[in-house]
Protein backbone atom coordinates (compact mmCIF):
# COMPACT_ATOMS: atom_id res chain seq x y z
CA UNK A 1 0.00 0.00 0.00
CA UNK A 2 1.38 3.40 -0.95
CA UNK A 3 1.46 6.35 1.37
CA UNK A 4 -0.82 9.26 0.58
CA UNK A 5 1.89 11.85 1.24
CA UNK A 6 4.07 10.93 -1.73
CA UNK A 7 4.53 12.58 -5.10
CA UNK A 8 6.26 11.48 -8.26
CA UNK A 9 7.85 13.99 -10.64
CA UNK A 10 8.01 12.55 -14.15
CA UNK A 11 8.83 13.81 -17.63
CA UNK A 12 5.87 15.09 -19.64
CA UNK A 13 5.52 16.45 -23.17
CA UNK A 14 5.06 19.95 -21.72
CA UNK A 15 7.84 19.66 -19.11
CA UNK A 16 7.40 17.72 -15.86
CA UNK A 17 4.25 16.46 -14.16
CA UNK A 18 3.57 16.05 -10.45
CA UNK A 19 1.59 12.91 -9.61
CA UNK A 20 0.29 11.20 -6.51
CA UNK A 21 0.63 7.39 -6.48
CA UNK A 22 -1.99 5.69 -8.69
CA UNK A 23 -3.37 9.04 -9.91
CA UNK A 24 -5.08 9.28 -13.28
CA UNK A 25 -4.28 12.98 -13.71
CA UNK A 26 -1.34 15.14 -12.79
CA UNK A 27 -1.65 17.45 -9.79
CA UNK A 28 0.47 19.97 -11.73
CA UNK A 29 2.57 20.32 -14.88
CA UNK A 30 5.62 22.58 -14.74
CA UNK A 31 8.20 23.67 -17.30
CA UNK A 32 11.26 22.47 -15.37
CA UNK A 33 12.01 19.61 -13.03
CA UNK A 34 12.97 22.05 -10.26
CA UNK A 35 9.62 23.87 -10.60
CA UNK A 36 7.76 20.55 -10.43
CA UNK A 37 9.64 19.57 -7.27
CA UNK A 38 8.86 22.94 -5.68
CA UNK A 39 5.18 22.64 -6.67
CA UNK A 40 4.94 19.19 -5.06
CA UNK A 41 6.43 20.65 -1.86
CA UNK A 42 3.92 23.52 -1.98
CA UNK A 43 1.01 21.10 -2.29
CA UNK A 44 2.19 18.96 0.64
CA UNK A 45 5.33 20.13 2.50
CA UNK A 46 5.60 16.84 4.39
CA UNK A 47 5.35 14.64 1.31
CA UNK A 48 8.18 12.51 0.00
CA UNK A 49 9.00 13.58 -3.55
CA UNK A 50 10.34 10.89 -5.88
CA UNK A 51 12.04 12.34 -8.95
CA UNK A 52 12.42 10.42 -12.19
CA UNK A 53 16.00 10.20 -13.33
CA UNK A 54 16.40 7.73 -16.09
CA UNK A 55 20.04 7.00 -16.69
CA UNK A 56 22.19 4.00 -17.43
CA UNK A 57 24.10 2.50 -14.53
CA UNK A 58 27.49 0.85 -14.72
CA UNK A 59 25.70 -2.52 -14.55
CA UNK A 60 23.81 -1.87 -17.80
CA UNK A 61 20.46 -1.34 -16.07
CA UNK A 62 18.30 1.76 -15.79
CA UNK A 63 18.13 3.79 -12.56
CA UNK A 64 14.66 5.33 -12.33
CA UNK A 65 13.99 7.27 -9.11
CA UNK A 66 15.67 9.39 -6.49
CA UNK A 67 14.18 11.05 -3.42
CA UNK A 68 14.30 14.81 -3.28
Amino acid sequence: MTKKNEFFVERHTDGYKVLRPNADRASAVETTQRQAIERAKQIDPKATVHVERVRNTDKGTRDHWRKE
